[in-house]
């Protein structure tokens, strides 16, 4: 049955970081993805996280300065980068490794053309033989959010995925990025789903709660739940208001 997982980047943002994993137990969610966990001691992360008796379900490898709106969106696929990638990527296993992550998602980057793609299936193979323990994701993002990102189409992620093979590899599915890429979620989902080892959800128009909308997120889960996807559901999305006010959602599940 699937799981649901509370973005910790995004709800209970009111609290302190090392506070937010006690505040999503609370609220009913069994594990929390942080996406970009490097401002935090791990030591520290790490304990709030097991005191709140969640898992954790996904980090992302690092682009420094993710904060900065300007900054790089990752650079897994941009030539001439293998050795900061590969930099980052180690990063993120120590911090993977230290908070026990059950994924990685690795972040391609804004990149255009063949070389693009040499280079980000080059450095996914390097990845994923470089801890084949761990599991690692690829997520196509939509170009509407981030313009210019390398990964933003399913078939694309397939292609790729296929390409490099590896059995610690798979696909991130965010249905919220699947309905602006493709304006049909279930659809996607019936084509790529089976590729999939994370699911993240949000509302459209808006990016809010996975409630109402263009996207019928009770067919969505109930799609899931006969497909008999067990991994875990995210919520990655900005409440409408208060995080506990907006988890009508977690009953559709």
């Amino acid at each position: 049955m699937p799981k649901t997982c509370a973005n910790l980047t995004w709800l209970f943002a009111d609290l302190p970081m090392l506070e937010r994993p006690r505040a999503a137990a609370q609220a009913g969610f069994g594990a929390v993805e942080v996406l970009f966990p490097y401002d935090e001691n791990a030591a520290d992360l790490g304990n709030a996280i097991a005191q709140a008796g969640v898992e954790l379900a996904l980090i992302n490898c690092p682009p420094p300065n993710y904060a900065d709106p300007d900054g790089p969106r990752g650079f897994a696929a941009v030539p001439a980068e293998h050795a900061r990638f590969q930099q980052a990527f180690r990063r993120a296993l120590r911090y993977a490794g230290a908070l026990g992550a059950q994924h990685v998602h690795i972040m391609a980057g804004v990149a255009e053309g063949a070389a693009a793609r040499q280079v980000f299936v080059e450095n996914l193979r390097w990845a994923a033989a470089v801890a084949p323990k761990q599991s690692l994701t690829i997520e196509p993002i939509n170009p509407v959010d981030m313009p210019g990102y390398y990964l933003n189409d399913f078939d694309q992620a397939a292609g790729i995925l296929a390409e490099v093979a590896a059995p610690n590899l798979h696909l991130q599915f965010d249905a919220y990025h699947a309905h602006r890429i493709t304006g049909d979620v279930m659809g996607c989902w019936e084509k790529f789903g089976h590729l999939a080892r994370h699911v993240q959800v949000a509302g459209f128009p808006g990016r809010h709660e996975p409630t109402g909308g263009d996207i019928d997120y009770k067919a969505f889960f109930a799609r899931l739940r006969a497909d008999g996807y067990d991994g875990w559901i995210s919520g990655e999305y900005t409440p409408a208001g208060e995080t506990l006010d907006g988890l009508d959602w977690l009953e559709t599940c």
